[in-house]
Parts: structure tokens; sequence; C-alpha cells
């Protein structure tokens, strides 16, 4: 069971650009070699969790308000904010606000043995760093630089340093680091 940061990020370091778009990298749309990538990964995943900004996103790109049925999750998500937002209705979603170690509990409890998905943004993975609650990093590098933006995890960690423990390549496009926190 592990806890981990699965997702893409632009050469330096952005997950989306300054008007909070993924376009940068759906331009791509699918890559050879890479369709069974996120299917492998989420079988695995016995819970999750994300930030408003994030969980914002996902509702509007999936119309999820109108069509709850899209939501694309079969597991229990957390979902971190100071704000009031507005509920998908008939899905398995917890808002909660404050420490991420007593959440984390609780979400170890319901994955059930499988591991948790930090969706993000990069700043809550850095509160799970922070609290020794982060074991792994996967990240899907697109060939592409954005400047600034939403950055991938805004925290130095510099000791001790990320081991790497697998690279892939796909289609002379991505490359797919993954590091042992």
């Amino acid at each position: 069971m592990k806890t981990q940061y699965y997702t893409a990020t632009s050469i330096d370091g952005y997950l989306a650009d300054n008007e909070n778009s993924l376009d940068w990298l759906f331009q791509f749309g699918e890559i050879e070699g890479m369709e069974d990538d996120y299917p492998h990964f989420i079988d695995q995943v016995g819970a999750l969790a994300m930030g408003s900004t994030t969980y914002e996103w996902i509702t509007e790109h999936e119309n999820l308000l109108e069509d709850p049925e899209q939501w694309p999750y079969e597991v229990p998500a957390w979902v971190f904010s100071t704000r009031e937002l507005p509920i998908v209705d008939g899905v398995d979603i917890r808002f909660v606000q404050g420490d991420v170690a007593p959440v984390h509990e609780e979400m170890l409890k319901a994955a059930d043995g499988k591991n948790i998905w930090l969706v993000g943004g990069g700043d809550l993975v850095g509160q799970f760093h922070d609290r020794g609650l982060l074991d792994e990093i996967v990240l899907t590098v697109a060939p592409v630089t954005l400047g600034s933006g939403a950055p991938l995890l805004p925290r130095r960690i510099t000791e001790p340093p990320l081991k790497l423990t697998n690279v892939r390549g796909y289609d002379d496009v991505f490359a797919v680091l993954t590091y042992e926190v």
C-alpha cells in the first residue's frame, strides 16, 4: 500500500497553465503504448484526495453537476477545501479541511489495502509530504514548457533526495518518471 502522487507535468514543472487549462496536455491525444498505464494504475487505487481547484476543474470539465454519472472514480474521494463547493450527487465525496494526517488515516481504512492517489494539486501533495505521508511520485512529463501556472510540487525536497526507481518513454513524446520518497 502506497500513497502516490500520479500526475502529468510540463518540462518546467507546471500542472496547468495560468488559465487552469490542460489543453497543452490534451493536444497529444492517445499515445501508443500508454493506453494501459492509467487503467493499471487506477485498478490499484482504493481512495483518493484532491484540492478544491482540482475538484472544480473535474466538475466543470466533466459537466458533473448536470451529469453526475460521469464522475470518473469508483473509490471514495476526499476533497480538501476551506471553501464551500458544489456537491456532485450520488458519489462518495468527502469534503475536509485542516491537517492531512487524520484524513490520511481515514483514507487508509477506506482503501482497504489498496493505494491512495493524491490527484493534486501540488500544494496539497506537499502537505502530505511535509507530514511524511507521501511514498511515491509518478510523473508523466510532456514535451512542452508553460513558463508559469500551477506548480507541480511547491516544496523544497532535498534531504533525502527522491530516488528514481523507473523510467519509461512513450512514442518519443512522454517520459514517465517514478520516484520513491
